[in-house]
């Protein structure tokens, strides 16, 4: 089940964090603030599995640009579909607020992830170097949310 994250979520979304993102992890205090609607623009989405909350993605839309901050699915539940529900649920609401293409970041050695989002239709349209803390380079990708765009 996806559906918008609440603030009994937070320590949860705070654990998946910081497994799946290491030192790239966003703070409890931020995802806090994120969660309780205190950073403009940003929406957290969860997906549940027998009522607990497995995975995460966050969003932002400002104007006709959405761009996912960040998309985290626990170990266990990977390859499950998870992810893609995640961002098809994003995609769902950016368009519905006036976005006409998401776009996303990706670090340059994460095969797996570049893998899927280029079968979701994500394109590269750029590069970042020294974009994370370790110094890798993330790879900027766009996928059209409109005919017409891209």
């Amino acid at each position: 089940m996806i559906r918008r994250a609440v603030p009994n979520d937070v320590a949860r979304l705070a654990d998946l964090e910081a497994d799946n993102l290491g030192q790239d992890a966003w703070s409890a205090g931020l995802v806090a603030a994120g969660v309780a609607g205190d950073l403009p623009t940003i929406t957290w989405w969860v997906a549940e599995v027998d009522g607990v909350v497995v995975a995460h993605a966050v969003a932002s839309v400002v104007a006709d640009i959405a761009e996912l901050q960040r998309i985290a699915v626990d170990p266990t539940h990977r390859r499950t579909g998870l992810a893609r529900e995640l961002l098809a649920e994003v995609g769902s609401v950016a368009r519905a607020e006036g976005a006409d293409r998401l776009l996303l970041e990706v670090r340059e050695d994460n095969s797996g992830a570049l893998s899927f989002y280029a079968d979701q239709g994500f394109v590269e349209i750029d590069r970042r170097r020294r974009y994370y803390r370790d110094g890798a380079t993330a790879i900027v990708l766009r996928l059209p949310l409109v005919s017409g765009c891209g």
